[in-house]
């Protein structure tokens, strides 16, 4: 028989697991801000933060009334909202390294770039797509000045005629595929979903991705050297349905937004489930990871269909 328990011991131990308990039994963060006004479902979102003015970073969100909403993250107010798509769903924003040069793409087959500078809200150039679905655009900065974009319809990706820029594309048909764009050839595709694919990242320095579909899961997928794509891990989800993921700059933490109207933490390295954000009352849409090179002023914000935009700090010390 071993020693007997102290009695000091003994509540030392129940207080220790009342601690635990209570603990657990926390319940998720609110979320430190929300905007409202969009006055429409929120589509996308993108942050402006890094190399800016202090006391201006700057949002960008994309909605499904076709207006394009500049918000000062400092003021928390609209800035502008910018009105280049005749009404028709805005499905992405990127701007080109400053607030001044802003592309956006809607539902109206057009892809609009913008002259922001000095206070100007002008759409300088545009481009028409093929594509009348909810593939989002994607950009990549060559450097110099110089970028690719690539959109979604037949033959809008251009050869390059500097070294090989790569492509990931989702189907619907829950494949995921990796493109060379300037020879045109498709390099490796995986069967990764048994549903659409709606939302891809990747990581090029782990050479791992990660894809969320309309079905109850999050797979995970690797790159060989031989440019071969392989399934690694899965993550069973409670509900089905991701609307968008990507992984944080830092390469630690991956945020997932979900039809559920939760958004879910992970941990990159293992895709371990790290919390369950709960606020919108509605499907969200987008998520999306402030550019801050502080990170403990890092944001991460969500869109959703219930017309707000969440802020949330959320494991900023990992």
């Amino acid at each position: 028989m071993g020693p007997l328990l102290s009695l000091s011991q003994f509540w030392f131990l129940r207080e220790t697991v009342a601690v635990v308990e209570a603990a657990m039994a926390l319940p998720p963060p609110d979320p430190q801000f929300v905007l409202r006004g969009t006055g429409a479902p929120v589509n996308t979102l993108h942050f402006c933060c890094r190399n800016q003015e202090q006391d201006k970073p700057l949002l960008f969100s994309g909605s499904a009334n076709g207006a394009v909403h500049v918000w000062n993250l400092r003021t928390r107010r609209t800035e502008s909202v910018l009105e280049g798509h005749g009404g028709a769903s805005v499905l992405w924003v990127q701007t080109l390294n400053s607030r001044d040069a802003l592309i956006s793409q809607g539902r109206d087959l057009r892809v609009c770039m913008w002259d922001l500078a000095e206070g100007r809200s002008v759409v300088t150039d545009s481009i028409l797509t093929e594509s009348v679905g909810f593939c989002q655009c994607s950009l990549l900065d060559r450097e110099g000045g110089h970028w690719l974009l690539a959109v979604p319809g037949a033959d809008m990706a251009a050869p390059d005629s500097g070294s090989s820029p790569l492509l990931w594309a989702g189907y619907e048909d829950g494949s995921v595929s990796l493109w060379n764009l300037s020879e045109r050839s498709l390099l490796s595709r995986l069967a990764c979903h048994a549903e659409p694919v709606m939302s891809l990242d990747f990581d090029p320095g782990k050479l791992r991705g990660v894809s969320g579909s309309s079905e109850k899961a999050i797979n995970s997928w690797t790159l060989d050297g031989q440019q071969s794509l392989k399934l690694q891990d899965s993550v069973e989800l409670v509900n089905p349905g991701i609307s968008y993921l990507c992984i944080r700059e830092d390469r630690r933490i991956l945020a997932t937004a979900g039809w559920d109207h939760r958004i879910r933490l992970l941990g990159w390295k293992k895709l371990k489930p790290l919390a369950v954000l709960q606020y919108h009352t509605d499907v969200v849409q987008c998520v999306a990871f402030s550019d801050h090179d502080v990170p403990s002023k890092r944001l991460m914000a969500a869109g959703s269909k219930d017309q707000r935009i969440s802020f949330w700090s959320v494991y900023n010390q990992i």
